[in-house]
């Protein structure tokens, strides 16, 4: 009864099969077996796009990464103030770009918008005394549990390439935004104006998986030396390979995410029951930020369900974080257990 974060969910058993598949035998390190080799391909077919793929294990590597080869360490990098690279990656991506400056744009549902980024890159600009507008980084789906449509993410890119900027789209749920959009792959993406896209597994029943995908093929001459150098060239990359070779099969990865989103509007549409209730944010993915009486927040802590208060300890309002493994009676019982602290039970 865990909806703290996907990330306590465990490894889909079809990954954990393909890991055991890749472990019999020898095989060529750092990437050069068949399998990585083919896998980096299969990937790049999922976006119809010839692009350059780039295997890690953590999102926060594959963030910091992806911004190191689009901005100087005298670069700007615009993203929302709850973005994860702002607020959750301990500095990497300023640490791997040397020096970059991150300037969030604020807004109330979690995402960048067009008029708060040309407001900014029409401002006067101070010359050398000022640091240079590199990029603009998109999560997606977003830290509010809301999603960009193709053409929320067209007018972005748009408006970044007129100035010169690079696009970043932080997917770390992106099967989750994908599965609640409906288009393909590469709608969303380069076909949208992306030029690097961060395409995570591990929220979604991988174990360790992330994938750089750079469409922008001038990006991608240095990201490999900048990921040796970072220490995330990984030795047996046949066991990265051999989780998104599961993932991508048969469309796994959107049938995770279709449960973990069916999920979540199950547990928004039956929290609606319960007096005092307040939505943040439409629930669009597979995250719920609601607040709710004291009383019933502390009723359900006490009665096994663990969630995160949100933004801290004190706060009523709370994070709830739906997985590809989440059960409909944890999901029953949660709302059962809400509505009878609420006095309706």
């Amino acid at each position: 009864m865990n909806f703290c974060s996907d990330n306590v969910a465990g490894v889909a058993p079809q990954v954990l099969a393909a890991i055991e598949r890749a472990n019999a035998g020898p095989a060529a390190a750092y990437g050069d077996d068949e399998l990585s080799v083919r896998v980096s391909k299969k990937i790049a077919d999922v976006f119809e796009r010839d692009a350059d793929v780039f295997l890690v294990t953590t999102g926060t590597a594959a963030n910091s990464l992806s911004l190191a080869v689009m901005t100087p360490p005298w670069g700007e990098i615009f993203c929302h103030p709850e973005a994860h690279i702002q607020i959750d990656e301990c500095g990497a991506p300023e640490f791997f770009s040397g020096g970059a400056k991150m300037t969030p744009l604020p807004s109330d549902d979690g995402k960048v918008h067009a008029e708060d980024l040309e407001a900014v890159l029409t401002a006067p600009d101070h010359g050398v005394h000022h640091v240079q507008a590199a990029a603009v980084s998109l999560t997606q789906a977003s830290e509010a549990g809301t999603v960009y449509s193709p053409d929320e993410v067209r007018t972005i890119a748009d408006l970044a390439h007129k100035h010169g900027l690079k696009v970043h789209m932080d997917g770390a749920r992106f099967a989750n935004a994908l599965a609640s959009l409906g288009c393909t792959p590469a709608e969303t993406t380069w076909k949208a104006g992306v030029d690097v896209l961060c395409f995570g597994a591990s929220k979604n029943g991988a174990l360790a998986a992330e994938a750089v995908v750079v469409f922008d093929k001038t990006l991608a001459e240095t990201l490999a030396y900048r990921r040796k150098r970072g220490g995330h060239l990984i030795s047996k990359m046949r066991y990265l390979a051999a989780q998104f070779d599961a993932y991508l099969t048969d469309d796994l990865w959107l049938k995770l995410a279709r449960h973990a989103n069916a999920a979540t509007a199950k547990l928004a549409e039956g929290l609606k029951d319960v007096p005092g209730v307040s939505f943040m944010h439409t629930p669009q993915a597979n995250e719920i930020f609601v607040k709710l009486p004291e009383a019933v927040i502390v009723g359900l802590e006490a009665d096994g369900f663990a969630f995160y208060r949100w933004p801290g300890d004190g706060a009523k309002a709370i994070r709830l974080v739906t997985a590809f493994n989440t059960r409909d009676e944890d999901v029953d019982a949660f709302i059962a257990s809400a509505i009878r602290h609420a006095g309706r039970g």
